[in-house]
Order: structure tokens, then sequence, then C-alpha cells
């Protein structure tokens, strides 16, 4: 009695008249015949041979000699394919350890200790319709998201996906920022994410500080490995009440961390309480979270917005914020941008009180006086730091020379 060899196949991506950017690969191995590749695609005519011989590049890479592959195109960019094959083979059961990589473009300038973070825009990992253009809406930070907002069927693919945009999409001026899984999955991803340099690696659901010295650790093996010298940071999110119990203790846990940030729906989901716009039922945990922060000496960015048609909620929330001490926060929609840029600029009114506060203080200094007085009023040390402190704020912004 012949035994039928047990077929082998994996799949990843996805097709149909709503996705674009991306494809569905179905990699079926077998053990003689080569490699057939049927292509379905709305720009075969185009590119439909260097699709053909891209896959095949891949395949051949990751060890695949005969296999029966299934594509289904809806626009994907050469790094997408190249994810989307490595995922379905790996599937499969072969490829694991190998990484075929695209080409890479260079890398932009290492990220300051110090830059400006008022927005960082979330982008859902395995969605590769949103990678290209993100850059383009003028946020700080582009957040690709391996967490949350990919499902946990998917978290492979992401990961395989997120690593590749950092090596072949041009995100501008934006800080590259990857949140990673809760650990230890989020080990992983480091493993893939690391070597491609991201600027600044955001830690989910930090509750004490083994989890940073954890992942601060793996970077720099890898960074180790790889003979890397170029600076990743860390951005904590405190999500639990054990989380802001532990603030200072997570803040101070690496050097590499330049920024606390807080989640608001699992922070309030753990106090079981409802998230309300007005924010009573958090203002005890941003409180403390900004003032670990200036304790720390690290920035303290405020929780994203998901109420995406509320432009005026969202502005009253980033006046207050900044009015807390907090210099950004996050978003999950472009239209949020220009609104939490606004919240957190300085006022012309603002701006012209600390310059005068300034003058006032280095021209009493040139006459060689002890009390310094603005008006009736007199100003005192800390007070012409503040004012230092937002005219460089204003500088960076590009609001003042």
């Amino acid at each position: 009695m012949t035994v039928a060899a047990e077929i082998r196949s994996g799949e990843a991506g996805h097709s149909g008249s709503e996705i674009r950017s991306d494809l569905h690969v179905r990699v079926e191995l077998r053990e003689a015949g080569g490699i057939n590749v049927e292509l379905e695609s709305r720009v075969e005519p185009y590119y439909g041979e260097s699709i053909r011989r891209q896959s095949e590049e891949v395949l051949e890479a990751l060890g695949v000699r005969h296999a029966s592959v299934q594509i289904r195109d809806e626009g994907a960019l050469p790094f997408v394919i190249a994810a989307r094959i490595e995922a379905a083979v790996r599937r499969a059961g072969l490829g694991e350890g190998t990484r075929v990589l695209p080409d890479a473009i260079a890398l932009p300038e290492p990220s300051t200790r110090d830059r400006l973070r008022r927005s960082r825009l979330y982008v859902p990992g395995s969605e590769p319709k949103y990678f290209i253009n993100a850059a383009l809406h003028g946020a700080d930070a582009i957040i690709l998201d391996l967490e949350d907002s990919v499902h946990p069927s998917e978290k492979d693919a992401a990961r395989l996906l997120v690593r590749n945009a950092l090596r072949a999409v041009d995100f501008l001026q934006c800080e590259r920022m990857v949140r990673i899984n809760q650990l230890p999955l989020g080990l992983k991803d480091l493993d893939e994410i690391v070597p491609e340099s991201p600027d600044l690696i955001l830690i989910p659901k930090a509750e004490h500080p083994g989890q940073v010295v954890e992942v601060s650790g793996r970077i720099e093996e890898i960074q180790s490995d790889y003979g890397m010298t170029r600076t990743v940071w860390l951005m904590p999110i405190l999500e639990s009440a054990l989380g802001i119990e532990n603030a200072f203790a997570i803040a101070t846990a690496s050097d590499r961390i330049v920024a606390l940030t807080i989640g608001l729906e699992d922070y309030t989901a753990d106090l079981g309480v409802v998230k309300t716009p007005a924010g009573a039922e958090s203002l005890y945990a941003r409180q403390r979270l900004v003032n670990t922060a200036r304790a720390a000496r690290v920035q303290a960015i405020d929780s994203v917005s998901g109420e995406v048609g509320d432009i005026e909620g969202l502005r009253a929330w980033g006046v207050n914020s900044r009015a807390m001490g907090f210099e950004g926060m996050g978003c999950v929609h472009p239209v949020q941008i220009p609104v939490i840029h606004d919240a957190f600029a300085p006022s012309p009114a603002e701006i012209e009180k600390a310059q005068k506060i300034v003058a006032a203080y280095r021209n009493a200094q040139e006459k060689g006086l002890g009390v310094v007085s603005l008006g009736s009023k007199m100003i005192d040390p800390p007070v012409v730091e503040r004012s230092l402190r937002l005219i460089a704020r204003a500088q960076t912004m590009g609001l003042t020379q």
C-alpha cells in the first residue's frame, strides 16, 4: 500500500475588491517539478514578469526548490511581496531563521533623545496600504504597530512586513517607532525589527522595571551580533494601576528610555471604570506620569484619542494635556495631527511674554542687578528657566527665530 506524501502548504496576505497594496499568496511545497507561479494581477501586463521573477528569487533564497505558488496581487510593492511569500513559506514549515530582505534605502539621521514628539501616528503593522504615505501627514513619529491593531493569527506575518518596511520605505522626517507585543512575544519581534534600525521601541503593558531591562538587554544582544552602534530608544507604555505605581522604577530602568506614555483604554479597564471625555477617572495616573517623567528627566507623552470625529474634544484634551506638562500625545488618524500640533504649541502671547522675561533677565544681569522685574512683577530664576524652555520649544516647532 502506497502512502501519499504529506502536502505542506502555507498562505499569507489578503486579496479582494477592498484590498490594495497587498497580495495573497499560497505556497504548496512539492518533491519535484521546480517552481510554478500562477499569477493573477491587474498590473500583470506591466509588472507580471518582475513579480514572477521576484517570487522565484525569494522562494529559492528560503530553500524552496519545488513548489506550486498561487498569487493574487492587489498592487503590492516588492517589499510586501517578499514579506508575504516569506510568511507563507514559514507557515508551510520551511525557511525559519532565513531572512530575505528587500534593498535598503539610506537610513535617516539618528533620532535624538530630546527630539520633538508632539504627535505619533499609529499604523497597523498588518496593513501595508498605510505604510507608503504615512509620513506625508506630517506627524513627528510613525508607529508601526505589532500589538493591539494586529490579529493574533497575523502576528508572524506583520512582523515581517514591518521589518521590510523599515528597510524599504522612506518615512521622511518622522521618527520611526515600532510597538512590539507584550513579552515574551515581543522578544521575537525584536529579533526581526532591531537589525533594521528603528529609532524607538514602545514597550506595551509595562508594569515593572524587569520588562524594560529584558527588552534593553535583547536589543544590546542583537546589536552586538550585527555590529550595530546606532541607538534604539525606548518608550514604556503604562497601562495598568501597577504600572502607574511602579512608574519611576520603570522610567529609570534603562538609559535608552527617552519618554513615558500612558494607555488610557487599558488603564481604565484595569480600574474597572469608564473612560470619559473629561478624564477625571485618569487624572491621578496622568499627573503621576508627568511628575515621574520630569523626575527621571524623560518626556511625558499622553495617551491616544480614539474619538476621530470629535475634533473640538481632541483640541480641548490636548490643551489641557499641555497645561499638565505633557509634551505630546498619540493619534489614530491623520486628521488628528494638525489639531494636536496646535494644542501643544505655545501661543504668540506666551512666546512674547517669555521673550520679554528673558530679555529683562539678561538686561539685569548685564547691569549687575540682583533683582529682576518686569512691570510690577518680580522674576525668579525658575520663571526665567521656564521661559527659556518655552522659547526653545517654539524655535523647534518653527514658531519663532
